[in-house]
């Protein structure tokens, strides 16, 4: 048999230099000390407790039914391309082609392909942070170079345009960001937006990746769209896809919408990696559009009640930096006051350190802040029931107690 150590060896330094994502590697913890009998609440996913709408899955059952059981088109089934192009007609009066769009097995493989179709090695990719914990691996993969900037928690983490501005040199060729943002919940508005548009149109080699799975969750106004801004419209990739909005993250079904040359280089790039998503996802997917958005409006307002809990039971432990998010399930607390302080003869160096010590002290699931680009943070998903956040907060402020 091979040994190990030299099938280790054998591995490329691709792989391992790719870290692992660290919100699954949270949720695999609390899943092994839930099967050794553990009460383990997890708040560690970026999952909806919601199931998906009836009316979705009636299509996926008719769907199957009908001998929809063979391979799609690269870029998605027309019906569906099509059904997302009136998408963003109706909820961002944006006007696009069913060639400009293309749909992918989630909004990670849309982002990937889309990184690996616009970076060269040694290009340099602005990562506004804190922020999702794939964007700066998917960049690495590309050989790019990830060029994070932090927002302050003053400004709810959220970068401003003069900070792009002073973070862009010559070999600047994509930005990334999130809105609403995972982790913070953070929601650039219209103006903030047109801000950093005017930036961009001074540098027109500079494309952007515009991730916004969260769109429906938003608490605030109304959702705006960076690709809205004409001047910089051809130059934005819009991500978006059904995980969140419509409950449907097993589904895996995500979609871009771009510049016609770019969206057929991320078909090109498909074709080599998966091919088309799912059929019978596809489907659903369709459907999920149909339907509109009133499923989604329906969970919008039990995340933004499950935030002000969160927000309330959060002002009674000492410690806990927070803010208000206005869209997504996350809080994304500063917890660094607790850096230094110990337990049973151990020291909380980090946030990764107190996440450990919260989940095998309080039993309650976390990421550290690390994975994020903010390591003085930890984010908690509120995507659970009252009861749940309710009996974490309180097993946390518990077992914070308990740090001197």
């Amino acid at each position: 048999m091979q040994d190990l150590e030299a099938v280790k060896t054998a591995l490329s330094d691709r792989i391992q230099a790719l870290a692992e994502s660290q919100t699954i590697a949270m949720a695999k913890k609390a899943r092994e000390l839930t099967a050794q009998g553990y009460d383990v609440i997890n708040l560690s996913f970026g999952e909806p407790d919601f199931q998906t709408p009836q009316y979705i899955k009636d299509a996926a059952k008719q769907a199957i039914d009908e001998g929809f059981t063979f391979y799609t088109p690269v870029a998605g089934y027309p019906e569906l391309r099509q059904e997302i192009v009136n998408k963003f007609k109706r909820d961002n009066n944006l006007d696009y082609k069913p060639e400009n769009i293309v749909v992918s097995t989630g909004a990670k493989q849309s982002i990937a392909n889309a990184v690996m179709c616009l970076t060269n090695p040694g290009d340099e990719v602005i990562i506004f942070s804190p922020y999702w914990v794939s964007y700066e691996e998917i960049v690495k993969l590309a050989e790019g170079v990830p060029v994070p900037i932090m927002g302050r928690l003053e400004n709810d983490y959220k970068v401003t345009a003069e900070q792009l501005e002073k973070a862009i040199t010559s070999n600047t060729k994509l930005v990334m960001y999130s809105s609403p943002c995972n982790p913070t919940g953070a929601v650039f508005d219209e103006e903030e937006l047109r801000a950093i548009a005017a930036v961009l149109e001074k540098h027109p080699q500079i494309y952007v990746i515009a991730d916004e799975i969260y769109e429906y969750i938003n608490f605030g106004e109304k959702h705006f769209s960076l690709a809205s801004v004409a001047s910089v419209r051809d130059r934005v990739v819009t991500v978006n896809g059904f995980s969140k909005g419509y409950a449907m993250t097993g589904w895996r079904v995500g979609y871009i919408a771009a510049h016609k040359e770019i969206a057929a280089a991320c078909d090109k790039m498909q074709s080599q990696i998966t091919s088309g998503t799912s059929s019978i996802s596809q489907k659903a997917a369709a459907a999920a559009l149909k339907g509109g958005n009133e499923t989604a409006l329906e969970m919008t307002a039990a995340y933004r009640r499950r935030r002000d809990l969160v927000l309330n039971l959060m002002q009674e432990i000492p410690g806990f930096k927070t803010y208000v998010p206005q869209g997504a399930f996350y809080i994304f607390p500063d917890v660094s006051e607790y850096f230094g302080k110990q337990y049973e003869g151990k020291t909380i160096e980090s946030a990764e350190d107190l996440s450990m010590f919260l989940l095998t002290d309080a039993n309650v699931a976390l990421v550290s802040g690390e994975a994020f680009g903010a390591p003085q943070c930890i984010r908690f998903s509120f995507a659970t029931s009252d009861e749940k956040l309710t009996e974490a907060l309180t097993r946390i402020k518990n077992s914070l107690a308990k740090l001197q």
